[in-house]
């Protein structure tokens, strides 16, 4: 029978990835990417479209081979030991692996038979994540009548069917409605509390805020730092001031005015966000610049750094 874990230390890491490299048509996608994950901890793996986060979990998952480096999951090798890998880990990937002809449940039924699990113990877990999930108001609909939140959160379920002690999601709440993203987060926290170790990617800060333990933030398949959100949000050692203007004429003047280091982190509102340095005036000195320049500000404010800051910050200038 199959060990649920690899040979090796009792403590090693359940994820560990040294110096992984892959490229596609000779363009590099990761570049000599290595970190670890310990047993129930939440791995936040940040970084802007194009840096190699899917790439890098489609290694991890045996769905891409690697070009370079070396990789174990549960103690399993990624290159050599694929099969093994498989039967571990649970993954919801950015696009649906769902059979549209199936109902929800006949659909987890047949991941669970993927997995092999038993009769009894199958019956029992469609009907656990069913409830976990709040799938029972489509459970016996087929797939292809689904909303695309819906179909996220099936197959987010699915990848957790067998129970995997590592868990691979990919923008898991992307698509889903705000009381349905709340329910996803409570369900992480509890898994990593009962000792599932989770790597997840995500393009809201604030989730991987809320639910890492730690962050790998990454650019152009290079990490560009690590740490807690605690640590990376205190490495910027900087205030930053927020202005929210009243036009969009306004905001490009401001822009203008406050320079390269103002930038506006929602396209959608009028704000920009400053960070507060040597190289930038003081607070009240930009203040009182916008208003010289005629610009009509409705709302400010001086504010300790946020992850977005961070990821702003680091992924500005990227080295190709």
């Amino acid at each position: 029978s199959l060990s649920r874990y690899g040979s090796g230390v009792v403590n090693a890491p359940m994820i560990e990835a040294l110096g992984l490299v892959k490229s596609f048509g000779g363009t590099a996608a990761v570049r000599d990417l290595s970190f670890q994950v310990s047993r129930g901890e939440v791995l936040g793996l940040l970084g802007p479209n194009g840096a190699g986060k899917t790439t890098t979990l489609d290694m991890l998952t045996t769905l891409q081979p690697l070009d370079g480096g070396r990789a174990t999951v549960a103690g399993f090798d990624v290159a050599t030991q694929q099969r093994q890998v498989r039967r571990v880990i649970g993954l919801a990937g950015q696009s649906a692996a769902v059979d549209e002809m199936l109902t929800a449940r006949e659909n987890l039924r047949l991941f669970g038979w993927l997995y092999r699990l038993e009769r009894s113990t199958l019956a029992r877990r469609v009907d656990e994540v069913v409830d976990r999930f709040g799938l029972a108001e489509f459970a016996d609909r087929p797939a292809s009548t689904y909303s695309g939140g819906e179909r996220r959160r099936l197959d987010v379920a699915a990848a957790l069917i067998a129970d995997p002690p590592v868990v691979f999601l990919d923008e898991p709440t992307v698509g889903l409605a705000p009381r349905s993203r709340s329910a996803l987060w409570k369900t992480i926290t509890d898994l990593a509390e009962q000792g599932t170790t989770i790597v997840l990617t995500t393009q809201y800060l604030e989730e991987a805020d809320r639910l890492a333990d730690r962050i790998v933030l990454i650019g152009q398949g290079r990490t560009l730092a690590e740490g807690t959100p605690r640590e990376l949000k205190t490495s910027l050692e900087r205030d930053v001031l927020e202005v929210e203007v009243a036009t969009e004429d306004d905001l490009a003047i401001a822009s203008q005015t406050l320079g390269p280091s103002a930038v506006v982190p929602v396209p959608d509102r009028l704000v920009l966000h400053l960070p507060i340095g040597d190289t930038t005036p003081a607070p009240l000195v930009a203040l009182r610049g916008l208003q010289d320049a005629g610009v009509s500000v409705t709302e400010f404010q001086l504010r300790r750094p946020t992850l977005d800051d961070v990821f702003l910050t680091l992924t500005e200038e990227v080295p190709a």
